[in-house]
């Protein structure tokens, strides 16, 4: 290996890298305030990806079917724990405005604005308009009826929604890749290595979400809201902060995160119906590294996970997701090693 091929080996390391950090971020996050390990992360990727090529075919997206049929049952789930309450009239209309008037007025806007002739900044917005709520009705259904249940429990479930998605992405997009077109042409040359424009968008917009997240952690309500309650739900509780908004909120978040990362990287990669899985396992992956429990070390191990990928791919290319995933082995040896157990909340 020359120098060429070890620089164009990190490039590719750390691209993939900023996007599995995202992922690590989102389930950190999702577990440390919901204490649901969500393996249905990667399908939201695969989701925002599709949704894209989809507008950009000139074609309605069936994550819009699924975004109605979403919303009519958490419509019905919410009203029949409404009705028949006094003074809940303002919570009526919010159920109805988000769960069944947002869908419908969506579905008519996609309708009548031909997104396949829309700019791809216009595209982008719908694609993640479409899947993004996605994420907090998945909570509403799945999850929060089994907020207080044991962490097993919550992962049988996020496995069974893993695979309720799988199949459904089959059914909307069907077993063919798509990729789309890059959102710029051109590259940057640093002396003897040369950066696709696509990879700066990465890398650009990886960093300004991660900013943009710190910010949001760091200095509004909503965000210290989301941290009370990873640090002790029932302490939050007690001072008025709604543990079932800050699951929704989180879940919000981590289908904002994999939509998005989904759009950035349909351009570099041909994306499957069930390609998502893979990219998500390697963010879990990041997110062991971190305990998850630390951000920062949660992106770090998602970097290192990357450039181990992208080594392997050339030292050892038919072992390469396995040298990445045993890499969870001495992480979780040593994490039992140094970690005192501690009995889970009630």
């Amino acid at each position: 290996m020359d120098l060429q091929i070890a620089l164009l080996l990190g490039q590719d390391g750390i691209t993939n890298g900023a996007i599995y950090a995202l992922l690590s971020l989102a389930l950190v996050l999702v577990f440390a305030v919901t204490r649901v390990i969500f393996i249905p992360q990667g399908e939201f990727v695969a989701f925002g990806a599709l949704t894209l090529a989809s507008f950009q075919a000139g074609k309605v997206p069936g994550t819009l079917w699924l975004l109605i049929g979403a919303g009519i049952a958490v419509a019905v789930v919410d009203l029949r724990a409404v009705l028949g309450r006094s003074r809940q009239r303002r919570r009526i209309f919010s159920i109805l405005g988000w769960n069944l008037v947002y869908p419908v007025v969506l579905a008519i806007l996609i309708h009548l604005a031909k997104p396949g002739e829309l700019p791809l900044a216009a595209q982008v917005i719908l694609a993640l308009a479409l899947v993004v709520p996605l994420g907090p009705m998945t909570y509403r259904l799945a999850f929060q009826p089994l907020a207080e249940a044991s962490v097993l429990v919550l992962l049988i479930v996020a496995v069974g929604v893993h695979f309720a998605l799988v199949g459904l992405g089959l059914l909307f997009f069907g077993a063919e890749g798509s990729r789309t077109p890059a959102f710029s042409d051109g590259s940057l040359t640093l002396g003897s290595l040369t950066v696709g424009a696509q990879t700066l968008w990465v890398l650009g917009s990886s960093l300004t979400l991660i900013v943009v997240l710190a910010f949001f952690f760091e200095r509004t309500i909503y965000g210290k809201a989301l941290r009370a309650t990873a640090m002790n739900r029932t302490g939050a509780r007690l001072m008025g902060i709604s543990t079932v908004m800050a699951g929704k909120l989180s879940f919000l978040l981590a289908s904002l995160i994999g939509a998005f990362s989904g759009v950035l990287i349909a351009p570099i990669t041909t994306v499957y119906y069930d390609t998502g899985f893979l990219i998500g396992l390697k963010g879990f992956v990041g997110a062991i590294v971190g305990a998850l429990s630390s951000y920062p070390l949660a992106a770090l191990g998602a970097l290192l996970v990357g450039l181990l990928e992208a080594f392997s791919s050339f030292w050892a290319s038919a072992f390469k997701e396995v040298i990445v995933f045993t890499l969870i082995i001495p992480v979780l040896v040593w994490l039992s090693l140094t970690t005192h157990q501690v009995e889970e909340e009630e």
